[in-house]
């Protein structure tokens, strides 16, 4: 499929209606329709968008399908791949806003609630178990890993404070490594 502001709009149209629960959800998403049916990214370059999607202010979601948007078309190709992830959202929020109230007294709704919540939570493990394969590579990349988690989990610091340090570190192991090898170049 080519690469046009209105197939990137329809592919994160489609994607932004699939979108239930949240940014973490959209990696495994993306994945199956950029790269494994479009051939437009690789799974590496996704999980690069995800991370800086999560880096900067915002909706995650949104975050990533201007990066990908971005990549695909420039700055055409960022708006369709924003106005098309957010569109789905819009659209529900407008029309079932005033339904929505009545429609959860239903049991069935919320039973239809709770297996959309079962299956957000795959989704999510799906997207941890691909950033994992990709991020954590070295007993480096564990360290930090396990730092992050730690500071994160157990003793509550700030994400935006454990991000910038592990930026940090990842600069100095570099520069370290790049010195031992003689300053080869990647």
């Amino acid at each position: 499929m080519e690469k046009t502001f209105w197939n990137i709009y329809k592919t994160f149209f489609k994607v932004g209606t699939l979108l239930l629960g949240g940014g973490y959800v959209i990696l495994p998403l993306l994945q199956s329709e950029l790269n494994e049916k479009r051939g437009w990214a690789t799974d590496d370059e996704l999980c690069e968008f995800y991370a800086l999607g999560q880096s900067v202010p915002g909706i995650i979601a949104a975050n990533m399908s201007i990066f990908v948007g971005y990549k695909l078309l420039g700055q055409k190709g960022a708006f369709a791949a924003a106005t098309g992830i957010v569109t789905p959202a819009f659209l529900a929020i407008v029309l079932i806003a005033e339904i929505l109230e009545e429609l959860i007294k239903f049991h069935f709704i919320n039973s239809i609630f709770w297996g959309v919540g079962i299956g957000v939570v795959i989704l999510v493990l799906l997207a941890v178990k691909e950033m994992w394969n990709k991020s954590v590579v070295d007993k480096f990349s564990f360290a930090i890993f396990l730092g992050a988690f730690i500071l994160s989990g157990i003793l509550k610091v700030s994400p935006a404070l454990i991000i910038i340090a592990s930026a940090i570190a990842g600069i100095i192991y570099k520069l370290k490594t790049d010195k031992a090898e003689g300053g080869k170049e990647c």
